[in-house]
């Protein structure tokens, strides 16, 4: 009896061994899963890496009338809880809800974890670089170049520049971006820097504050912006005279040589246009993010792109014209914030040139009188045709300075 069962041993250790082989050989197997994820699949979702999910996404289980959870008392037939999560999760899913909205029926999508990546990874990083990077340009320029005098000194008579409705446009859309700017990286980099120094209550204070400042200013600078375009776009029209402009950079970087202009140098015009076509964009990402699903712009936009070979051009595939109503959303918030990361940049160096950067620049938006010989150095033409000009009676163009 004792060889027996010695025997037996031996035999079921032996099976045992094959079956350990066996298993290890597809150990990596999705099919041995049922479909889960295998380690390797989330290794190479951690390392940014490419993951086959076409089994699971194909791994939905019966979809007729037996496996339906919408029909009352129904039953799940022969379909697993897990097939009726990758049907939610694949929008698969027949769903019946009260609420008819653009994305009721949706309970699982996949691109909030791409997006929740993107968000708090590169949007952080990049957009928290180029900041930094443009103050620390800006602040190497000024120990290099100091700030750029008026060559020919105070002349003491003053010429206007800028009418008072003028400068009312324009500290409406620079308050209204600055604030929205403040609270747009409290809100965005909050969580990650603020919360572990002063606390979740302390901040859900400070977020909701942001985000009801952030979305009621909005429509000030939307206003603006229109406002300022009305004023200014006849003297922003590029010429030849930009060129020059550029080619010798403003004449910032040497004394004596600043090239001519008119009421707006090539710079000015630059800032001017970044502001209006980057301000439109923005504005319209961020009315799709104040009523949400009710301005999709991504899909349509998408569609252009790929019928008119933009794509192609670039070495792309073609992009996704068939997105989800949250992905629409998600899109929206990542494109605002880039966006806006951008129009920062470019107002740091705007307020830069506007303050310390250059000698008198600020009285030009101040108290809208520049010095004569402020202008006849940055904006010769302008300075020459107003100066020409037979004021009328209530119209005193130039004045002595005060």
């Amino acid at each position: 009896m004792s060889k027996i069962l010695s025997i037996l041993a031996i035999f079921l250790s032996l099976y045992s061994f094959g079956l350990s082989e066996n298993n290890q050989a597809n150990n990596n197997s999705r099919e041995s899963t049922g479909g889960a994820q295998t380690l390797e699949d989330i290794l190479k979702r951690q390392n940014g890496e490419i993951v086959d999910y076409d089994f699971r996404k194909n791994a939905l289980g019966p979809m007729g009338e037996n496996s339906s959870t919408t029909i009352p008392l129904g039953t799940l037939g022969l379909t697993s809880d897990a097939e009726i999560f990758r049907q939610l999760r694949y929008n698969e899913a027949n769903i019946n809800v009260s609420s008819k909205t653009a994305a009721s029926e949706i309970l699982v999508q996949d691109s909030g974890m791409s997006w929740l990546t993107m968000r708090e990874g590169p949007l952080l990083q990049y957009g928290g670089l180029a900041l930094i990077g443009m103050i620390a340009l800006l602040s190497f320029f000024y120990l290099v170049r100091g700030r750029i005098p008026v060559e020919e000194g105070l002349s003491g008579i003053t010429i206007e520049r800028f009418k008072p409705v003028e400068r009312f446009a324009h500290w409406l859309l620079a308050s209204s971006f600055i604030l929205l700017g403040l609270t747009g990286i409290l809100t965005l980099f909050g969580r990650t820097f603020l919360i572990p120094i002063i606390g979740h209550e302390t901040f859900s204070i400070i977020a909701i504050g942001s985000k009801w400042i952030h979305n009621n200013v909005s429509w000030a600078f939307m206003l603006s912006l229109v406002i300022i375009f009305v004023f200014w776009v006849v003297h922003n029209i590029p010429t030849k005279l930009d060129i020059k402009w550029i080619l010798k950079g403003g004449g910032i970087f040497s004394a004596h040589s600043h090239p001519s202009a008119r009421k707006f140098n090539a710079g000015q015009k630059l800032i001017f246009w970044v502001v209006i076509i980057l301000g439109t964009s923005v504005s319209a990402s961020g009315l799709s993010l104040l009523f949400p699903f009710e301005f999709p712009m991504f899909a349509a936009t998408f569609a252009k792109l790929n019928s008119i070979g933009i794509t192609g051009l670039l070495g792309m595939d073609p992009l996704p014209t068939n997105l989800l109503p949250h992905e629409e959303m998600q899109l929206s918030q990542i494109w605002h914030s880039i966006v806006a990361f951008i129009m920062m940049a470019v107002i740091i160096a705007h307020i830069y040139i506007g303050s310390v950067g250059m000698v008198g620049a600020y009285d030009a938006m101040g108290s809208g009188q520049v010095d004569v010989n402020w202008a006849k150095q940055h904006h010769d033409l302008w300075e020459e045709e107003v100066s020409n000009q037979k004021p009328s009676k209530d119209d005193k163009i130039i004045t002595p300075a005060e």
